[in-house]
C-alpha cells in the first residue's frame, strides 16, 4: 500500500510542477475540504514547504464555522496567501435551476468573477475522477473558454504523461493533480502523512459529513467512524456514495451535468 501511495504522490508531484513552470499566473482552489487539504500538501512537498501562488476560496459565506475556523487556523500555521473570493448572490443565478443546483451555481459564477480580476491562466482543483461519473471524462490539464463552459467531447489527449498546456488566449486551464486518486486513496494518504483535518469528518451523535459543502445544501451522513482508521474501514464495506449528502446531487439526473459544462469544478 505505501509504494501505491508513493506512486500518486509522485505523479501528482510531476503534475504541480508541470503546470507551475508552464503556466503563469497561476493559482489553487482550496475548498478547505479533504481533498484539496492533502493537495496543499503535495504542493508544499513540491516546494519545499512553501506554496508560490495563491489559494482561494470561492466564498458564499455559507461555509460551516468549523470549515472557516480551519482555514484560519492552517492559513496562520503554515502562512499561506489566501484569496477569500466572495460569490454573486442567489438572486443574480439562473432561476430555472433546481434551488440547490442554483444555490451551486454561485461558485461557478464566483469563479469566473475571480478569473475576471486575477487574470489566472491556470487553476489547480482537487477533484477526482472516481467522485463524480462526469468527471471521469476529465482530462489533467483541461481547457475551459472565456465564459468557463466546459466542452467534454472536446479534450486533448493526453498519453504516458505528456501533457498539452498552450491553449488558445482567452481560455483558462483547469489542472487537476489527484485526478487519478480515489477517496480510500486520500484517506490512506491522510492517514500515512498525518495532514490535518477539518473535525467535521469524523463522527459526531452517529452522523459525519463525508463530503464538505454549503450548510444549505449539505448534509452528514450515518456513520459511528470517529477516527481515520474507522473511515478507512467504513469506506472498505460501504455502498453509499461520497456525495450522498449532496443535495443537488438528487435534483435532476443533468444537475450536475449543467453545473459542469458552464464551469462548476
Amino acid at each position: 500500500m505505501s509504494h501505491h501511495l508513493d506512486d500518486l504522490e509522485s505523479r501528482s508531484l510531476y503534475i504541480i510542477r508541470e503546470a507551475y513552470a508552464r503556466i503563469n499566473p497561476l493559482g489553487m482552489l482550496w475548498s478547505i475540504g479533504k481533498d484539496s487539504t492533502a493537495m496543499l500538501w503535495l504542493v508544499r512537498k513540491a516546494f519545499f514547504g512553501r506554496v508560490p501562488f495563491p489559494l482561494i476560496l470561492l466564498d458564499t459565506g455559507m461555509e460551516m464555522d468549523e470549515v472557516y475556523a480551519f482555514r484560519d487556523k492552517l492559513a496562520k500555521d503554515w502562512d499561506l496567501d489566501v484569496i477569500n473570493h466572495l460569490c454573486p448572490p442567489e438572486e443574480e443565478m439562473d432561476q430555472t435551476l433546481p434551488p440547490a443546483t442554483r444555490s451551486a451555481m454561485r461558485k461557478t459564477e464566483g469563479l469566473k468573477t475571480l478569473l475576471a480580476e486575477h487574470q489566472f491562466k491556470g487553476i489547480l482543483c482537487g477533484i477526482r475522477r472516481d467522485e463524480q461519473g462526469l468527471r471521469a471524462k476529465e482530462r489533467v490539464f483541461s481547457p475551459r473558454s472565456l465564459d468557463g463552459s466546459w466542452d467534454f467531447k472536446d479534450q486533448p489527449p493526453e498519453f504516458w504523461d505528456q501533457y498539452k498546456t498552450e491553449f488558445p488566449e482567452g481560455c483558462h486551464v483547469r489542472v487537476h493533480p489527484i485526478l487519478h486518486w480515489t477517496e480510500l486513496d486520500i484517506w490512506r494518504y491522510t492517514q500515512k502523512e498525518n495532514i490535518p483535518l477539518c473535525d467535521l469528518y469524523f463522527a459526531r451523535d452517529g452522523m459525519r459529513y463525508r463530503s464538505l459543502g454549503e450548510k444549505n445544501i449539505t448534509k452528514p451522513v450515518p456513520s459511528d467512524a470517529d477516527t481515520i482508521e474507522k473511515i478507512i474501514h467504513e469506506l472498505e464495506t460501504t455502498n453509499t456514495s461520497e456525495r450522498a449528502g449532496r443535495s443537488m446531487d438528487k435534483e435532476t439526473e443533468d444537475s450536475f451535468e449543467k453545473l459542469r459544462s458552464q464551469g462548476y469544478m
